[in-house]
């Protein structure tokens, strides 16, 4: 595998640095933390040039806070200068990564998502005839990533010792004392989980020779017959236990006949039709009360145009 170097000076630029400042503050300039660096816009952006040449970048804390949407989440966000280091940092590996990952990995890429995958699974269904399916999620995913594994798999592409330096800092960033864990709310955690769980697609797709194999992001899927699926289900247990020190969900890893639908993403996914999840629905409208109606149609109208909806759709039009 070729190793790329001389990347230090491109995240360092003040054209990368000035590009990953206006990705970050995107539909969020009006915040206050935004508000106040772009009042002294061009010294935060040479002081972050200065220190990332002088290599003493130190990544500064998170504001925590919770979301519940189909489950508790606790989201790390940092503040808006290391928001700037994150882009600048994305801007230069991202693509190296990008060329490296296989097709049917969703999350978080350009040109990927959510209906794009949902698109696929369904001509895979088919493709497939009637089988079974094979769905799993790994348990806490984020915070069970071990970050000595995940400098380990960078350095693998990246020989450039100021810019592995620089990641460091960002990754040891969280739970520096454990060493475990990637926190949900960087940008950098995004692609770094999507280059920790390239390695389980790899495996799967080169050794294991899955043909019908989806991920999106901790959630994946293959279609088969049911005694492989057995097989290549203990398989990916023992190569995400030994080789990544994750676990799959002890609830959430079965096997089942595709026919009887396939629940991923929000939607269940059948051969010939798509459904709405009934729990995703009743999310939908508790989030779009205080919303104004128009609005609420419109978000409805986007969200459900990806399934077969249209009787749905005629119901819930008081509602929304």
């Amino acid at each position: 595998m070729k190793r790329k170097g001389r990347l230090f000076d491109k995240v360092c630029s003040f054209e990368n640095i000035h590009s990953a400042y206006l990705k970050a503050q995107k539909s969020k300039r009006f915040k206050k933390d935004i508000l106040l660096f772009n009042y002294f816009l061009e010294y935060g952006l040479v002081d972050i040039k200065k220190q990332l040449e002088g290599e003493n970048y130190v990544h500064g804390g998170y504001k925590e806070f919770v979301i519940r949407d189909s489950k508790k989440r606790t989201i790390r966000a940092p503040y808006f200068r290391d928001r700037v280091v994150h882009h600048a940092l994305c801007n230069v590996i991202e693509p190296i990564f990008e060329k490296t990952f296989i097709f049917d990995s969703y999350a978080c890429r350009k040109r990927k998502g959510t209906h794009r995958a949902l698109k696929k699974l369904k001509l895979w269904l088919k493709a497939a005839g009637r089988g079974y399916c094979l769905k799993c999620d790994i348990s806490k995913y984020f915070d069970s990533v071990d970050q000595t594994i995940l400098l380990e798999i960078i350095k693998k592409k990246i020989k450039d010792k100021k810019v592995i330096n620089l990641i460091k800092e960002i990754i040891s960033s969280f739970n520096k004392e454990t060493k475990i864990g990637i926190p949900i709310g960087n940008l950098t955690s995004q692609l770094f989980a999507n280059i920790f769980l390239n390695q389980l697609d790899q495996f799967v797709k080169r050794e294991l020779r899955s043909k019908y194999f989806i991920r999106y992001m901790d959630d994946f899927l293959i279609l088969g017959e049911k005694q492989d699926l057995h097989y290549l289900k203990e398989k990916i247990s023992d190569y995400l236990q030994f080789d990544l020190k994750l676990k799959l969900h002890p609830k959430k890893a079965n096997i089942f006949p595709s026919s009887k639908g396939i629940d991923f993403l929000g939607y269940v996914i059948f051969k010939n039709h798509v459904l709405l999840r009934k729990s995703t629905v009743k999310r939908f409208l508790k989030k779009t009360k205080k919303v104004k109606k128009e609005e609420r149609i419109n978000a409805w109208f986007a969200y459900a145009k990806h399934a077969d909806s249209f009787r749905l759709t005629k119901k819930l039009k008081t509602h929304v």
